[in-house]
């Protein structure tokens, strides 16, 4: 009991205060370099067993060090996917599709704002995805979190020269992959859904009008590539047009298609300059189970 009658705090009480402090921002870390939510907090969990396991006072900058220490396990979680006899990238059809944030039209919560920080968009995640584990490590820590090439050298097992080419490599990839989207939210919607309406009256003229010439489809099946072959596609998506609903997906409008109340489609888009450059699709139905689509009714 402390002198003003109300009881001490031990220090692993303390520590963990500090710790919570800091969850959000390694949760957004964990999330960009794993693609899903469920990896990201067994990650971050670990990195919680790791600091308690640590002379807590000898860390000069608790912030930094957990960064780098989630950054450390989400490399390892990578590299072992790979070990794990799963399909090498080079001989899929499509991509491999990251866990989307799903949120209702109305906005984001607080939570899902600090994951979703730096406009973390699917189609950004989509190319981390095709990424070498140390590639996505140098560009989500530096390029998204401002760590220095100095401590993400250590990481890697590279010198700071060489983790700066791991950046490099990775940022040329993203702005390949991942357009900046039209900031305006509104603009997005009114774009999504002229594409919902030509999607749904089958009106092959208005869906290539509203599609970026260049525009990409992606999802785990294939990608489809121009204007005039995405939207022979989405003309024989009308009846799925019909039932989609709008949504938030990672931030940006989007729509899930919800039948007998399980979710069947999670389709992503880019939208810039008025028109969609990238269309991110989720149709596996076994991650599809995964998802809560109840939060779209808040």
């Amino acid at each position: 009991m402390s002198d003003s009658g109300f009881p001490e705090r031990n220090e692993s009480e303390f520590l963990a205060e500090r710790f919570e402090s800091h969850r959000g921002h390694l949760r957004a870390v964990a999330y960009r370099m794993l693609g899903s939510l469920a990896e990201a907090d067994d990650a971050v969990q670990e990195a919680w067993l790791k600091l308690s396991r640590a002379d807590a006072s000898r860390v000069d900058n608790l912030g930094g060090w957990l960064t780098t220490v989630v950054g450390r396990v989400c490399l390892d979680m990578l590299r072992s996917r790979r070990t794990r006899g799963e399909e090498p990238l080079e001989e899929r059809p499509g991509v491999r599709m990251p866990e989307p944030v799903l949120s209702p039209v109305s906005g984001v919560d607080p939570e899902q704002e600090v994951l979703l920080a730096d406009s973390v968009g699917l189609a950004l995640l989509v190319v981390l995805e095709q990424l070498a584990p140390a590639e996505r490590l140098a560009f989500v820590l530096h390029d998204l979190f401002a760590v220095p090439y100095e401590e993400i050298a250590p990481i890697v097992g590279r010198t700071p020269a060489a983790s700066r080419q791991l950046a490099s490599r990775a940022r040329r990839r993203v702005q390949g992959g991942a357009p900046a989207p039209d900031p305006d939210l509104a603009r997005q919607r009114a774009v999504v859904d002229a594409f919902l309406a030509a999607a749904r009256d089958g009106d092959f003229d208005a869906l290539v009008a509203v599609l970026d010439p260049d525009v990409v489809a992606r999802s785990e099946g294939g990608v489809t590539a121009g204007a005039v072959a995405v939207a022979s596609g989405a003309s024989g998506f009308a009846h799925l047009a019909r039932i989609a609903q709008p949504a938030l997906v990672n931030g940006a409008a989007g729509v899930v298609v919800v039948a007998e109340g399980r979710p069947v489609g999670v389709l992503a888009f880019t939208v810039v300059h008025g028109r969609i450059a990238v269309i991110d699709i989720l149709n596996d139905p076994e991650r599809l189970a995964g998802l809560d689509v109840t939060v779209l009714d808040q």
